[in-house]
């Protein structure tokens, strides 16, 4: 095949590339270089990497199911042994990982060959990747608009081409609220079915699960393959799989009953283009086969909200206890100054109310599978918002006021954190501006087999893989 071009490496996915080094038409270090040279072309146009790239490239396994495949992982906390990390706030200088997170072990097992480290809002607390200590990270789709967050850098890089799949963690939407915004592939794993070790035996009360983006579903299963063995001292452990993801693809679900809601339990106005991608997804699951109903589980918003707050206080708790001393409130962002405050002033009986709020939304949303094969949920409840719409250093914020403004953007995703069902973010559309519009499925916990399933599926039915956005490699 010769030397790499930038554009067969862009229009390739993880398995694509993979399967290329295997057949010896490439070589690693060619498919590596195509990389490094895309992530140089579009990283700094798009604000989406933090510092310079890895020189050399992460220690891997070049003997694993993905070996040679370039990815990224994002600025989220100690992450990569030896690797800085900031959490995208300027109060955290000269931080370095001590030792690999779990899946960070995985990854590097999986041969996936680390470059760079994508950006994120600092700590994580927003749907908008746009912090000041690292700027604006602007959408290829669109470049006045954002990415959504927390994991903004790593969507951007992943739809522009630069990797084929990127690290990214989602607490209350963050890997399918980015996944909307770009146009890509997102799901979020049961509670317990990636590790959140070794540092916490459970990631914000459970809330937490770390996965990654991709651009195809057979990414999506074969990496979801490579990295979910049973988490080994986590507190949480979802069932293992009768068979193993990808192999799930190759069969079809059978007649499943589907619910759709475009309105969202917090009343939230859905924007009429986003309820009618999600209202085509019906339609085409209808014409597969599937059984759709127009329905939803009975839920509290501000129990969502009550519940969600224990992801936040412990964001705020990782940041003090992790902090040789406590940061500079002058350092820090508006609503993070309040999160911090807030977590110092949260009680135990505070923490035991959002407990049982958690418990209630999970209940809800358990007996609702009892009935129901599948969820289909719009993943926004907007399109992609200019840069600034959630604006970070907005005066006056409280941690609950900040997480009801950021759900009034993103309503659908955090129920199912709280919960720990499985949901996955599809490309299924695009407004009228050629801007993407994400759909959400959500199975009952444990069933990523059957959201894989379906979404491959919609797919074949509504394919995705030639759309590029404006800002893309070469």
């Amino acid at each position: 095949m010769g030397p790499l071009e930038l554009h067969e490496y862009a229009a390739l996915d993880a398995v694509g590339l993979r399967d290329l080094i295997r057949a010896r038409e490439v070589t690693a270090a060619e498919v590596e270089d195509a990389a490094r040279r895309a992530l140089s072309q579009v990283g700094p146009e798009l604000g989406a990497l933090t510092r310079p790239l890895f020189e050399p490239a992460l220690v891997h396994d070049p003997d694993g199911p993905f070996a040679g495949v370039p990815f990224v992982i994002k600025d989220s906390g100690p992450f990569a042994q030896g690797v800085p990390f900031t959490l995208g706030s300027r109060s955290i200088q000269g931080a370095v990982a001590a030792v690999d997170h779990d899946l960070m072990a995985r990854f590097r097992a999986a041969g996936l060959v680390a470059l760079g480290q994508s950006t994120a809002p600092e700590f994580g607390l927003s749907f908008a990747t746009e912090s000041v200590r690292h700027g604006v990270t602007r959408n290829p789709w669109d470049p006045g608009r954002g990415v959504g967050g927390s994991s903004g850098g790593a969507a951007a890089l992943v739809a522009s081409g630069a990797v084929p799949v990127a690290h990214a963690n989602d607490a209350g939407g963050s890997i399918r609220v980015p996944a909307s915004c770009c146009g890509l592939v997102g799901l979020k794993p049961s509670r317990g079915r990636t590790p959140c070790g070794p540092l916490t035996g459970e990631a914000a009360f459970g809330q937490l699960v770390e996965f990654a983006l991709t651009r195809s579903v057979r990414d999506t299963a074969h990496l979801l393959d490579a990295v979910s063995a049973p988490p080994v001292g986590d507190k949480y452990q979802a069932p293992a799989p009768a068979r193993p993801f990808a192999e799930a693809l190759r069969t079809a679900p059978g007649r499943l009953r589907v619910a759709l809601a475009t309105a969202p339990w917090s009343g939230t106005p859905v924007d009429p283009q986003v309820a009618a991608v999600t209202v085509n997804a019906g339609k085409v699951l209808e014409w597969i086969g599937h059984a759709v109903t127009e329905t939803g589980p009975d839920l509290d918003a501000d129990d969502i909200v009550e519940a969600a707050m224990l992801s936040v206080v412990s964001t705020g708790g990782a940041v003090l206890r992790g902090a040789p001393r406590r940061p500079d409130p002058a350092s820090l962002e508006a609503v993070s100054r309040a999160v911090l405050a807030e977590t110092e002033a949260f009680t135990a009986l505070d923490v035991l109310a959002a407990m049982e709020a958690q418990d209630r939304v999970t209940r809800s949303v358990g007996r609702f599978f009892l009935a129901h094969d599948l969820l289909v949920t719009p993943t926004l409840a907007a399109l992609p918002a200019p840069h600034g719409t959630l604006a970070y250093d907005a005066p006056g914020q409280s941690a609950r006021s900040w997480l009801r403004r950021i759900f009034a953007h993103g309503p659908f995703t955090a129920a199912f954190n709280v919960s720990g069902h499985p949901a996955i973010s599809l490309p299924l559309g695009q407004s009228r501006e050629g801007l993407p519009v994400g759909v959400q499925l959500v199975a009952a916990h444990g069933r990523e087999d059957l959201l894989l399933q379906v979404a491959s599926q919609l797919e074949q039915a509504v394919p995705w893989a030639d759309r590029q956005p404006p800002v893309f490699v070469d």
